[in-house]
């Protein structure tokens, strides 16, 4: 089925046309969307006889207007954060939700975006794999979490990090469409600029990422530096291993000549070592990239426990020595399990108290 918050501002024009109508009123409908307005009788400058038509389409099934509703929210007092429990809009007898993060910071807010229901990445570390793959969320999906969330804070949100839950690059194709939608200037035109997208390390889909989005950020997700040690956490480095995705990053870097973030989350006796510390430098010495240094945020079934913050100043200093930006992560949401690594698939919810 059709969704309309998925549509470019080209593929709108055409579903205009199809409803006999100009194709200037299908950037109407565009803007009203992407302005988070999905109520037709709200569009007010459309006809009354397209409000009608739009209202029996969507009725009679011809189409859906994708997006999400926000079913549930925690509040973190200490610093501000928010995260969603978001109901996605599909209508097909199931509920399904995701969740995301709304972080405050003195640039502005960001939004932690989730890209498919579950993961199949398999990270031992991570929660949103616990309860296994589901699906991957179409752009519409993903542009109504930011709609969503703007409408629920009142806020505007002007940076987006997909780093939720799911393998983005395991989306490519709808992970893709959503930051087109993002930086349209007819939607939310939002530069490239401030989006980042987070891998686990799909070596392919890096290659490709460079071609199609070189202004957009890109974060990998590394945490071991052998073989051996990433693949116990992180199944994907059997695929894909540390030497064939450290060249995949230097290719990215030379055609981009953007730097690369490497996310390593700091787990208490596994990779926090000074001889962890000093394969970091080892293997990303001269690299165009920055570390950022996640202290790992608990996760009852995983049975691991983070580095202390101390320690991860610690390695942050000793690699800074060595030539390689390195930073602690800011830790937010904490006290709502909505810090990195520690959203998780929900099966239900118990009511829906706010929608989009």
């Amino acid at each position: 089925m059709r969704d309309l918050l998925s549509m470019t501002i080209e593929e709108m024009k055409q579903f205009a046309g199809q409803l006999g109508e100009k194709p200037f009123r299908g950037k109407q409908i565009y803007a009203w969307l992407n302005r988070g307005v999905c109520d037709f009788d709200e569009m007010t400058d459309l006809s009354l006889s397209l409000r009608q038509k739009l209202e029996n389409g969507l009725r009679n099934g011809d189409f859906t207007i994708g997006g999400c509703r926000v079913a549930d929210v925690q509040k973190d007092d200490t610093d501000g954060t928010r995260k969603f429990l978001f109901e996605l809009g599909q209508d097909d007898g199931d509920r399904d939700f995701v969740e995301g993060v709304f972080m405050k910071y003195r640039y502005g807010n960001t939004l932690c975006v989730s890209s498919q229901i579950g993961c199949r990445m398999g990270c031992r570390f991570c929660a949103s794999a616990l309860g296994g793959f589901v699906r991957n969320l179409n752009a519409g999906e993903m542009l109504g979490q930011l709609l969503a969330a703007e409408k629920y804070t009142g806020e505007e949100i002007n940076h987006i990090v997909v780093m939720g839950m799911g393998e983005p690059f395991d989306n490519y194709e709808n992970v893709s469409k959503f930051l087109r939608l993002l930086h349209d200037e007819a939607g939310k035109n939002m530069s490239y600029r401030n989006m980042t997208v987070s891998t686990s390390g799909i070596v392919p889909m890096i290659d490709r990422f460079a071609e199609d989005f070189p202004q957009v950020n890109l974060a990998i997700s590394l945490h071991r530096l052998t073989d051996e040690g990433r693949s116990a956490i992180m199944p994907i480095n059997r695929k894909y291993p540390l030497d064939e995705l450290l060249a995949a990053a230097r290719r990215y870097t030379d055609k981009t000549h953007r730097r690369i973030t490497f996310e390593y989350t700091l787990i208490r006796g596994e990779n926090d070592s000074d001889e962890d510390v000093e394969l970091i430098r080892k293997r990303l010495g001269g690299m165009l990239c920055h570390v950022n240094l996640i202290p790992l945020n608990k996760v009852e079934e995983t049975g691991f426990d983070g580095s202390t913050r101390s320690r991860a100043e610690e390695i942050a200093a000793a690699l800074e020595s060595a030539g390689i930006p390195a930073t602690v992560r800011r830790e937010l949401g904490g006290e709502i399990d909505g810090a990195c690594g520690q959203l998780r698939r929900i099966s239900s919810c118990p009511n829906t108290s706010f929608s989009l």
